[in-house]
């Protein structure tokens, strides 16, 4: 099969493929209603069904998540954690290069994360003692989807992080692999290595309710983080100010911006590295030269064709990917701005010159030496990463992800005499005099 990325002016490509729509408007497809309606007895879209789910394992807990997972995942389930037994196991099963692999992608996140200021700090001055105490979560779950494919590095670029944080309790729920009642078993493995306090079976809505609500079987957590499908997210949004969430990721998505010197076989590589996640995966190339996005859309169509997920590319690369040509170097890096991809990398002659450049992107990769799929296993930062736009305001995961931050106030007499006027001067303001009152109680002007 040859699939050619298309090639856009720019025009065209903001009002396609760099159009920036909300992740929720979304067009629900008549077989997943039907998949509903043969669920629930209605024929309602996925929103609704995860209201219900959500209702169900609130109410039924342990028996819920059975029933879904069962239901969903084919999975008849006895017990809902995952035997300390058989995570040790899977960590002798799984090949030992992987296992090598995974302690390395390991070792460089925790000693990337090491090095993040998360500093408690206490001041004083004349009029006594300001600072703040930053604590760990206390209980934190990780969702680990299966979907397509394990995604063991997931769980790695998520509970080490927590890890280094200080979170004490750290529980990680993962679906079943397909023909077995436990997760695959390089999950284990990963949660093994990350050294995660307990692995529970769920899939899905269920298993993020499971971790909002608490089970019979499964501790409540406080703060639910991990990527997952379209009903995992529908999930976290529902469930926002019930529990911490750490986002609402969507599709993955790459943005490259490249100019004349950059190989072209290297950006098709990077490219369709991207659009293989998912058919709704987003690979764009942004370059000033169109015989460089010429060639690249050669290059995508040749190297598409030794590859195994060929039938997802395809239809990703037919989807949210294309090629834009810009008229300059700076129009593609206010456009790449504009976008606020997930992941951001440059192809250019000099990549660092025009760091200053960037303003929104969740990493962004200088050279062809720093490409993105080292991000994806190894390079230290972890890979969850903000989609859809939101890195305009959100961060990559990391260590303040998993701390709260105590304000410490110890004010004395002085600073009373120096700002407790102007405080009972704004409670005033704001028609609050029993504020006004506790104020004149300590100036003595209080009758």
């Amino acid at each position: 099969m040859s699939t050619l990325m298309p090639i856009y002016d720019v025009p065209t490509a903001r009002r396609s493929i760099l159009r920036r729509q909300a992740w929720d408007h979304y067009e629900v497809p008549e077989r997943m209603i039907d998949a509903n309606e043969r669920l629930f007895g209605d024929r309602i879209g996925p929103d609704e069904a995860v209201r219900r789910i959500l209702a169900d394992v609130r109410e039924r807990g342990d028996v819920a998540l059975r029933h879904w997972t069962a239901t969903l995942d084919g999975a008849e389930l006895d017990d809902l954690r995952v035997p300390q037994a058989a995570i040790d196991a899977a960590l002798a099963q799984v090949d030992a290069k992987i296992v090598d692999a995974l302690r390395l992608s390991a070792a460089r996140i925790e000693r990337f994360h090491r090095r993040q200021p998360n500093l408690s700090w206490i001041h004083n001055d004349g009029e006594g003692t300001l600072g703040q105490l930053v604590r760990p979560i206390n209980r934190v779950g990780i969702y680990v989807p299966g979907g397509t494919a394990p995604l063991p590095s997931t769980l790695l670029m998520t509970a080490i992080p927590a890890r280094v944080a200080g979170v004490p309790h750290l529980a990680v729920i993962a679906p079943p692999q397909r023909g077995s009642t436990l997760p695959h078993p390089i999950t284990l493995a990963a949660a093994a290595v990350a050294g995660v306090d307990a692995v529970y079976i769920g899939g899905g809505a269920q298993a993020i309710a499971a971790f909002a609500y608490g089970t019979q079987r499964i501790p409540a957590v406080d703060k639910i983080c991990g990527p997952g499908n379209l009903f995992v997210t529908l999930a976290k949004r529902q469930l926002f100010g019930i529990v911490g969430i750490d986002g609402l990721p969507g599709p993955t998505e790459t943005l490259v911006v490249a100019d004349e010197s950059a190989d072209p076989e290297l950006a098709a590589a990077d490219l369709l590295a991207q659009a293989e996640h998912d058919i709704l995966a987003s690979a764009i190339l942004l370059t000033p030269s169109r015989g460089l996005a010429e060639k690249v859309q050669a290059a995508v169509a040749r190297q598409l064709e030794d590859l195994d997920r060929e039938e997802i590319l395809s239809l990703a690369l037919g989807n949210n990917c294309g090629i834009v040509v810009t008229e300059t170097l700076d129009q593609a890096f206010d456009l790449a701005n504009v976008y606020a991809p997930e992941h951001l990398c440059l192809l250019i002659t000099d990549p660092w010159a025009h760091l200053d450049k960037v303003q929104n992107a969740g990493g962004v990769f200088l050279g062809e030496r720093s490409f993105e799929v080292l991000g994806d296993y190894v390079a230290g930062p972890s890979h969850v990463m903000p989609t859809g736009g939101t890195a305009r305001f959100a961060s990559p995961i990391n260590v303040m992800d998993f701390v709260k931050i105590v304000s410490v106030i110890g004010l004395n007499e002085r600073a009373l005499q120096a700002i407790g006027p102007a405080a009972e001067i704004l409670a005033h303001a704001e028609g609050l005099t029993a504020h006004a009152m506790a104020v004149k109680k300590r100036l003595g002007t209080g009758d």
